[in-house]
């Protein structure tokens, strides 16, 4: 298991120091997270790395996730999607269903934390308990709320308001609200499987494993396969760079337990992919996490092609691997991303196509991108940073108007 004093090699040894003193300042208090589950999805990628950390520095935090059956993730898969602006008909009994799952978990789950930290909208409900129970509760929004259907919006808003607090991922996504807003961005941890430096033959093995050409150009993009991340968009723009440039494209990823949708659209890339044999389409098992890494670091070009993205942690990957990516310019991929510096952002098919034979054309540009791209996420989005936000979102709760002095 990492140690949290093992990334003092990277950020300085400060920098673990500050957070064990602010850690000490929580001394006592339970942090409850709880979502809608512990498989998939880049949520659960955050808490399964976060949580032990906490613990290392001496905070008592626990993980919980609630339980629902195929309706109730049916439904909120479309308040996700309404949430991303997507034209879906959500009923009154929908909604209704939703709360009921969300009073039955209510009444089941053990609400023992000092404080109850509740991430997106599948337990939003949860803090209907509040009046009940007190404890200080915070909401964690992890998706793109920049055009969320206004119906669902305002009927989330009733229960948001409830909270002590709500974090969002980018400033695009703050709301007029009559609540405390933190800005918290995502991380990536550089000492994760899916992170650290592989050895060359780790990666030769894995590309040869996937029947994948290491001698010529490798596009690839690494998602669950869900619309919003638009992998037949994807696969377009590979056509469009195969008229000139002899490449293959990878689509790889896995799915989530609370995301029905994720076979419908596998079956649609199949089916576009066609019988192209340089194109290859992997449904990856969890804890593939060294084979994405060594898929990233043997490709040429990472595609983040994204319609709505709430961070989009893999374009954070792929830099921290200093490799050119190319990406949706929405929700908090431009935070990552300072176009044609660190990165290129899109907004079509056919601009990801250009952008594509310019950096497998010109080489050294895309090793400078890459190169920029690391720098500025070693700089603002390693797991280091995010640990440090939280704690000081965990201590605001307890000092309102007090000085922190550390």
């Amino acid at each position: 298991m990492v140690n949290v004093n093992d990334y003092a090699v990277i950020v300085g040894q400060g920098i673990i120091d500050e957070l064990f003193l602010l850690a000490q300042r929580l001394q006592g208090k339970i942090i409850q997270n709880i979502n809608s589950t512990a498989v998939g999805g880049g949520v659960a990628e955050i808490l399964i790395r976060i949580i032990p950390l906490l613990r290392q520095l001496g905070v008592d935090a626990r993980w919980d996730v609630i339980k629902g059956n195929e309706r109730f993730f049916g439904i909120t898969k479309k308040i996700h999607n309404a949430l991303h602006g997507v034209n879906v008909e959500i009923t009154s009994e929908d909604l209704g269903y939703f709360l009921e799952t969300n009073r039955d978990n209510a009444q089941e789950l053990n609400l023992y934390g000092d404080i109850l930290f509740i991430h997106d909208s599948q337990p939003i409900a949860l803090v209907e308990k509040k009046k009940d129970i007190g404890k200080k509760w915070i909401w964690r929004c992890h998706v793109d709320f920049t055009s969320p259907k206004q119906d669902i919006m305002n009927f989330l808003r009733s229960y948001i308001e409830k909270y002590d607090a709500a974090v969002f991922s980018a400033p695009a996504f703050a709301m007029d609200i009559n609540l405390t807003q933190v800005l918290i961005s995502p991380s990536i941890d550089p000492l994760s499987d899916k992170n650290k430096e592989l050895p060359q033959e780790t990666i030769n093995s894995i590309m040869e494993g996937f029947g994948i050409d290491p001698n010529r150009p490798v596009i690839t993009q690494i998602s669950r396969f869900d619309y919003l991340k638009d992998p037949v968009g994807v696969i377009k723009a590979y056509r469009m760079c195969k008229k000139y440039i002899d490449c293959q494209l990878v689509l790889a990823g896995g799915g989530a337990t609370d995301d029905p949708e994720g076979l419908k659209v596998l079956e649609e890339v199949k089916s576009a992919a066609a019988d192209d044999p340089d194109i290859h389409v992997l449904l990856l098992p969890p804890a593939s996490d060294i084979e994405i890494n060594a898929l990233q670091r043997a490709s040429t070009v990472i595609l983040q092609k994204s319609l709505k993205e709430g961070f989009g942690l893999t374009v954070a990957e792929a830099l921290w691997k200093a490799k050119p990516v190319i990406a949706g310019a929405v929700g908090g991929i431009p935070l990552q991303i300072t176009h044609k510096y660190s990165g290129i952002l899109t907004h079509s098919i056919e601009g990801t196509a250009y952008y594509l034979k310019q950096l497998i054309n010109e080489p050294e540009y895309a090793r400078k991108l890459g190169e920029n791209g690391r720098e500025h996420i070693k700089n603002n989005f390693l797991i280091t940073r995010h640990l440090r936000d939280y704690l000081l979102l965990f201590l605001s709760l307890y000092y309102e108007g007090d000085i922190i002095y550390l």
